[in-house]
């Protein structure tokens, strides 16, 4: 059963929705989807998108929740990925608020900037049992540095900052990209689990980042790298897959 939601952060309408496995009789485990860094490209037609994604889980027994950050889809607000990790926590409290969720269980799983902001938050946040990186960047340098693919200007034309005002400061906006680098946090999320997940052609996060992570992290943690998969590892039924195994070793 899927249901629209959605929850207030900083007076920003965040919209979502929420996915239920068909028995709901007890306290079930949840996992939250973190969807990434907008390109601006369309998605093909024939691309289910993270709905998709979410049926995928909630039909393997998971209260599954899938949510456009600010500045991306129908939530509001300004693309700002401290603002995301914001999101996430309030994401994280609205299903803790949830009858058909048993917060001993709650994993996330996110894809590439995504991924990032989940690595970050579950460092931060107890709550969180375990993380799935999917294509998750061990930092933004190469994003931020001379090639200005993170610039506010960059997302004022693809739609996801709105506000002409919007960073009031740049440096700080900035900043906010080497705070939530997952190479400065993905050591602190053990003793919890943490599994990476890599497309071995991603030319977008090369699979050396997730070497990166790997190495850093504490225990326990898995590292997967999928041959012929590219950036978009939710189109890979391989990776997926072995997600939705992972999570099944983690909850039983």
């Amino acid at each position: 059963m899927k249901k629209d939601v959605s929850f207030a952060v900083e007076g920003i309408r965040i919209a979502g929705e929420v996915h239920f496995p068909g028995d709901r009789s007890q306290r079930g485990p949840a996992l939250c989807i973190c969807h990434g860094i907008p390109s601006g490209e369309p998605p093909h037609p024939s691309d289910g998108g993270y709905p998709l994604l979410a049926r995928k889980f909630s039909a393997a027994g998971y209260v599954t929740l899938i949510f456009n950050f600010r500045g991306t889809g129908l939530s509001g607000g300004d693309f700002d990925i401290r603002g995301w990790a914001r999101d996430l926590e309030s994401a994280i409290d609205w299903l803790s608020s949830r009858a058909a969720v048993d917060m001993s269980r709650l994993y996330l799983m996110g894809f590439s900037g995504g991924a990032a902001v989940s690595a970050y938050v579950a460092a931060h946040d107890r709550r969180v049992a375990g993380v799935i990186l999917c294509a998750c960047p061990a930092d933004f340098d190469k994003l931020v540095g001379p090639q200005n693919l993170l610039s506010p200007e960059h997302f004022r034309r693809i739609g996801a900052i709105r506000d002409v005002h919007f960073p009031p400061s740049v440096d700080e906006w900035l900043d906010g990209f080497r705070e939530v680098a997952p190479i400065r946090w993905v050591d602190k999320i053990a003793p919890r689990p943490v599994l990476l997940l890599h497309g071995a052609e991603d030319d977008v996060v090369r699979p050396d980042e997730a070497w990166r992570l790997y190495q850093k992290a504490g225990e326990p943690k898995e590292m997967a790298i999928i041959k012929g998969a590219g950036h978009k590892l939710r189109l890979s039924q391989e990776a997926m897959d072995k997600a939705l195994e992972w999570l099944g070793e983690q909850v039983n």
